[in-house]
């Protein structure tokens, strides 16, 4: 299945969902980015940018993917001056790295610019200890994600 938004596409594997929610302008002039969420789970229907209110349904061998933009301003700066990873290692995941500290879950996150676009790539795995065992599908995703 292949989701497409805001310049963003993705060509999902069987088994995996997502959403791209594209940019806005809100009430108050703010301007929202586009919001990328991908997992091997059901993703619930209400979910915050950093996938909170999804978080708390994984368990063992979920993963969820989650690309959130940031205003052009920020492209390029110290922040953002890395291209995407092509891919995670087991060793880029810490407890730590998380928006929203659930037990036994662990997270990764980049922050990177590409065709102009600054991002950041937020990972979270439903479980540490076994994070290994979702690498493969993981980057398998992360590798079918197209920006323009």
């Amino acid at each position: 299945m292949i989701i497409t938004d805001a310049g963003i596409s993705v060509d999902l594997p069987p088994g995996w969902e997502g959403s791209i929610r594209p940019p806005a302008t809100l009430p108050d002039g703010a301007r929202r980015h586009s919001v990328t969420h991908l997992a091997n789970f059901p993703l619930p229907p209400v979910r915050g940018e950093n996938g909170s209110g999804a978080v708390d349904l994984m368990s063992n061998g979920d993963v969820l993917i989650v690309l959130l933009e940031f205003g052009p301003e920020s492209a390029g700066t110290a922040l953002f001056e890395k291209p995407r990873p092509p891919f995670l290692r087991a060793s880029d995941f810490s407890r730590d790295t998380l928006q929203q500290r659930v037990e036994g879950h662990g997270g990764a996150q980049r922050f990177f610019t590409e065709a102009g676009r600054p991002f950041c790539l937020y990972v979270v795995v439903g479980d540490y200890i076994d994070r290994v065992d979702v690498l493969e599908s993981l980057n398998d995703v992360l590798g079918r994600v197209t920006i323009t």
